[in-house]
């Protein structure tokens, strides 16, 4: 019987952990693995690989509690399930928790208390769920997000975001490595071959969900302040008052003949390598697959030196176009990467090939 492992997360939306889950469960099936991917919503942005067993658990809950008891409900849902699974396939030699609401489910399920679960930490918790709490708030979400990760198995997808975890929310895992998401450098050199939209055009790209923690409104005004004759093209989705957020600070900066709220595209390589340069504007990211993939389409790329992995990506050769976090420094960075863009090679890139990060995973394998 094939070795079988297990990825869970809460949905598969567009984005970038969305993304990655996919690539490592594509990736680990081509390993002759036995892969099931548990979805616990039935969005689903992307194209599922072949080969990958791909199963949704959906909270069909709709009562006006439903939050009260969510956690615990889903965690039963997915004991019932288990079973099954694991009858057909085998008991699971690794499981996968990706994204924070998913862990807040998993260390809840009785099946998996027997199992080998690692936790994937996407994102800067110190940032993001406690960024916005102060006092007792925040002390108790902290609380909450020691509780779900204390004496566990955690990877991390930075070296930062370890370190955020240990220093700034006070967790302490059983064991805590670092491992890069995995990126097939051939499938995406072939992948970015297919039609650009925006070809013909000169453009700057970003590449990203509508949330607070991009800072659209900054990358705008940068924008708007680096005056480059080229548009501005912004793909991806989020929560309707983000988008209308976006589309005012468009308005008030009188962009609407330069800026392209382009939607979500299932394959964003093309507009990437066709790009002049991509820019991130973010108050902080985990590891943000886009750079990455510009490098690898040997696109310049520009960056807010922000808390999180965009140093472990901009190091070298490529840190001269770090910004300070303000739209002034980012302008003055799309101007530098405009008249004097980096020389992208391979070495900058390798570290996060394929076949490296999936050895990594397999020798967490029991």
């Amino acid at each position: 019987m094939k070795k079988h492992i297990l990825l869970i997360i809460d949905g598969l939306p567009g984005g970038g952990a969305e993304n990655v889950t996919l690539t490592l469960a594509k990736g680990l099936q081509q390993r002759d693995c036995a892969v099931t991917l548990l979805s616990l919503s039935d969005r689903l942005d992307y194209e599922i690989p072949a080969g990958v067993n791909y199963i949704v658990d959906h909270d069909t809950n709709s009562g006006p509690f439903r939050k009260t008891h969510e956690l615990s409900r889903r965690a039963a849902s997915m004991d019932r399930l288990l079973p099954g699974l694991f009858a057909e396939f085998g008991k699971p030699a690794l499981v996968i928790s990706h994204l924070h609401k998913t862990d807040r489910i998993v260390v809840r399920s009785r099946v998996l208390r027997e199992c080998n679960v690692w936790y994937c930490v996407h994102g800067m918790f110190s940032r993001t769920y406690l960024g916005n709490k102060t006092g007792f708030s925040r002390w108790l979400k902290q609380k909450k997000v020691q509780k779900v990760y204390r004496n566990r198995k955690v990877i991390t997808v930075s070296e930062a975001i370890g370190t955020d975890l240990i220093e700034q929310s006070g967790i302490r895992p059983e064991k805590l490595i670092t491992i890069y998401n995995p990126f097939n450098i051939k499938e995406i050199e072939n992948r970015a071959e297919q039609e650009n939209l925006f070809a013909g055009e000169d453009y700057i790209l970003h590449v990203g969900r509508f949330h607070q923690v991009k800072r659209h409104d900054r990358l705008l005004a940068a924008f708007a302040l680096a005056d480059l004759p080229a548009k501005l093209v912004l793909i991806g989705q989020g929560e309707a008052a983000v988008t209308h957020a976006i589309q005012e600070k468009i308005t008030a900066l009188n962009l609407q003949d330069k800026v392209v709220l382009a939607g979500f595209h299932a394959n964003p390589l093309p507009a990437i390598k066709g790009a002049k340069m991509v820019a991130l504007s973010s108050d902080s990211e985990g590891l943000p697959t886009v750079l990455i993939e510009a490098l690898i389409c040997h696109t310049p790329i520009v960056s807010t030196a922000c808390p999180g992995g965009v140093a472990e990506i901009m190091s070298g050769a490529l840190q001269p176009y770090l910004a300070e976090m303000n739209e002034q420094a980012l302008a003055e960075k799309m101007r530098l990467a405009w008249q004097t863009p980096p020389q992208i090679t391979a070495e900058m890139y390798s570290k996060f090939d394929y076949e490296k990060i999936l050895d990594k995973y397999l020798s967490l394998a029991e």
